[in-house]
């Protein structure tokens, strides 16, 4: 089954007196289950690709598909496949609220949605990223970079998303904690039978996570690489 179609995508944006298009006729698809890597420099388009999928980016050209419901240019993505596509951004930092204690930042989109035993699932979501349940009572300012992004791969999970979009999810973290953040994220897939999409600019994160990966740059693919390319070229 395909989790992810996205068919001719083109993105322009458009300033005062010129428009820059940012991705070009880019098409791809990702099977339930797989992990795909968008990798390229900065600036080729990949992340512009990535908040297309997760909605944040509305205007937009071509298709997008995600388990087999097409996604609508121009509109909000809304109902339960808003829940099933989450994103994890690249600094923990800016993407917590930062006057709110981790119980709030986690238990508030349970409480939108109606949930019952808010506590109990924020302490189960602090579990299964390794963090204890009295990280629940502290701020972002008091958790190292690594705990930070723990808790923001918790937010993510807590709607139990099928597909989660990664961006650059370590690197703004020191290189001793990239491993540990990359392990956790293959495990809680297994865990969850999850598919990803990983952006990232560093061969070695895509090589280690990635079943298969699209090289991008101006805007467009040049190449997709299998999971032996990968090995090989990683």
């Amino acid at each position: 089954m395909s989790a992810l179609s996205v068919s001719d995508l083109s993105i322009t944006f458009s300033g005062a007196r010129k428009t820059f298009t940012a991705v070009r006729g880019v098409s791809f698809d990702v099977a339930g289950g797989e992990t795909f890597g968008l990798i390229g420099p900065s600036g080729c388009g990949k992340t512009t690709v990535l908040r297309a999928i997760g909605g944040l980016n509305v205007h937009w050209q071509g298709g997008i598909s995600v388990f087999n419901e097409p996604l609508q240019p121009g509109r909000k993505i809304s109902g339960r496949l808003r829940d099933n596509i989450q994103m994890v951004f690249q600094d923990p930092y800016s993407s917590l609220h930062p006057r709110h204690t981790i119980a709030r930042i986690l238990g508030e989109p349970l409480s939108l949605r109606g949930a019952k035993d808010v506590e109990a699932q924020v302490r189960t979501a602090l579990d299964q990223v390794g963090l204890p349940a009295a990280t629940s009572q502290r701020y972002p300012h008091q958790l190292s970079g690594g705990q930070r992004q723990r808790v923001a791969i918790a937010r993510a999970l807590l709607l139990r998303p099928k597909l989660l979009l990664l961006d650059e999810p370590t690197s703004a973290l020191d290189v001793s904690v990239q491993a540990g953040i990359l392990n956790l994220l293959n495990d809680l897939k297994a865990a969850h039978g999850m598919t990803f999409v990983l952006v990232s600019h560093d061969p070695g994160v895509v090589a280690h996570m990635c079943d298969r990966a699209a090289i991008m740059g101006g805007g467009v693919i040049t190449r997709i690489m299998d999971r032996a390319d990968l090995s090989k070229d990683g």
